[in-house]
C-alpha cells in the first residue's frame, strides 16, 4: 500500500489583513512603506510586493493580535523604525521590530539581508532593489541548506 503525495509547501502569494477601513489603511501603510498599489475597490486593496501582495480587507472584528503576527520583509528596517517614531505608532515591546496598526494586526518588521528569504534576482530587479545583499549569516543558513546565492 503506498502513501498518497502530499503537496510541498512552497511559499506565500500574499498575506490578508482585515482593517476597518480600506482608505483610512492605505494612508497609514503609507506614512510608514514605499509602495505601489496593484488594485482597489470600496472593500479592498492589494499593496504590491514584487510577486507577492498584501491584501487589505474591509470588515475586521476579531480584538487586537497578541502572538499573532507575520514577518514583512523590507529593504530598510530603520526607516520603518522612524516612519513609525514619526506616525507616532510605539513599537511593541521586545526583541523584534512589532507594531499593531490601527486595527490590531500584529506586523514584525524582517530586514532583507538578515534572512534566508530571498526574492529572484529578476523580481529584484522589476522591483529596482539589486542593491540588496545577505548578511554572512543569513548566506551561511543558505549555504547549509544548499540555497546559496550565486
Amino acid at each position: 500500500m503506498s502513501k498518497a503525495k502530499k503537496a510541498r509547501a512552497v511559499g506565500f502569494n500574499h498575506i490578508a489583513l482585515e482593517v476597518g477601513d480600506i482608505e483610512e489603511a492605505l494612508a497609514f501603510y503609507g506614512r510608514l512603506f514605499d509602495f505601489e498599489l496593484r488594485s482597489r475597490s470600496d472593500d479592498s486593496a492589494f499593496i504590491d510586493l514584487g510577486d507577492q501582495f498584501l491584501a487589505l480587507q474591509k470588515g475586521r472584528t476579531q480584538p487586537a493580535d497578541d502572538g499573532r503576527h507575520f514577518g514583512l520583509v523590507v529593504d530598510d528596517k530603520d526607516a520603518v523604525r522612524k516612519a513609525l517614531a514619526d506616525a507616532g505608532v510605539q513599537p511593541l515591546p521586545g526583541p523584534f521590530l512589532d507594531f499593531l496598526d490601527p486595527w490590531g494586526n500584529r506586523i514584525e518588521i524582517v530586514g532583507y539581508g538578515n534572512i534566508q528569504f530571498t526574492k529572484a534576482p529578476h523580481v529584484l530587479r522589476g522591483m529596482g532593489l539589486t542593491h540588496l545583499s545577505k548578511t554572512e549569516n543569513a548566506i551561511k543558513e543558505l549555504t547549509d541548506k544548499g540555497m546559496a546565492p550565486n
